[in-house]
């Protein structure tokens, strides 16, 4: 029997609203869809009606992933979700990892479903934090040690980069965010605004903007993203913003006048 394809599928921060056509089209073809228990919440009810479906709980990551190429193989056209992005902190690249372990890269068809990561997320709901450059940094050392973490968040700072922080704060690691947040403070003035977002387009959502000097780390959990302004972020009301420096140009420039076409209603 011919191996069926694999699809390493995306759905994006968690309302069906931010799922994609093409991820949906992906799911309702699918025979058989396996997935981390919470992430299987997240898909529609309709899509998992009639399907295999294969769950397991947190650091199991690798069981799914042989789990699903197995039903691959077995013929099985098979969707392995992922919150966010599948190849963003996802499982994308341990699905190839374990392909090419077990010799199967020209077996097994691959596809990469993207979605809408979380950090897109997190900054449609902020406003414009990231219309800059900026780096996303991991804060978890369940699999990178805490030592290149700290040289990374570093070393975005140095360079004023706009500062993402994946998996801030858990219970079992309640201090990492505070002494990155006292790193940063070496790096940020205190007026520099600092984004928080927690369950971005799921029930419970929250989002709020306060400044570095008195951001509450407690208010922190694994259900949340950090954003950290560089050193022209700025507060708008409610809003964060980062800007792209196009008032270097000036409003009057030919530059800035110049380049409108009208068409006709």
């Amino acid at each position: 029997m011919s191996a069926a394809t694999l699809h390493v599928l995306g759905l994006g921060p968690g309302s069906a609203q931010c799922l994609t056509p093409q991820a949906r089209a992906v799911l309702s073809q699918a025979d058989c869809v396996v997935g981390y228990q919470r992430y299987m919440e997240l898909v529609p009810e309709e899509l998992l009606t009639g399907k295999r479906c294969l769950s397991s709980g947190m650091r199991q990551e690798r069981a799914r992933c042989e789990a699903a190429v197995d039903m691959a193989l077995s013929g099985l056209p098979t969707a392995l979700v992922c919150s966010g992005d599948p190849g963003i902190y996802a499982l994308a690249g341990l699905t190839l990892e374990t392909l090419e372990a077990r010799a199967l890269t020209d077996t097994v068809p691959l596809s990469i479903v993207p979605g809408v990561p979380a950090v897109c997320a997190a900054a449609a709901l902020l406003g414009a934090p990231l219309s800059h450059d900026f780096a996303c940094v991991s804060l978890s050392d369940l699999l990178t040690p805490w030592e290149l973490i700290v040289r990374r968040v570093t070393a975005a700072m140095t360079a004023d980069f706009v500062c993402v922080l994946y998996n801030p704060r858990s219970r079992g690691r309640p201090d990492h965010l505070r002494q990155i947040l006292e790193l940063i403070r070496a790096w940020r003035a205190p007026h520099c605004p600092v984004g928080l977002v927690r369950q971005a387009f799921r029930a419970g959502q929250e989002v709020s903007v306060c400044r570095l000097d008195a951001f509450d780390a407690t208010r922190v959990d694994m259900l949340s993203i950090c954003i950290v302004g560089n050193t022209q972020s700025r507060t708008l009301g409610r809003w964060m913003l980062t800007p792209r420096g196009y008032e270097r140009f000036g409003k009057n420039s030919v530059r800035a006048a110049t380049g409108m076409t009208s068409f006709p209603a």
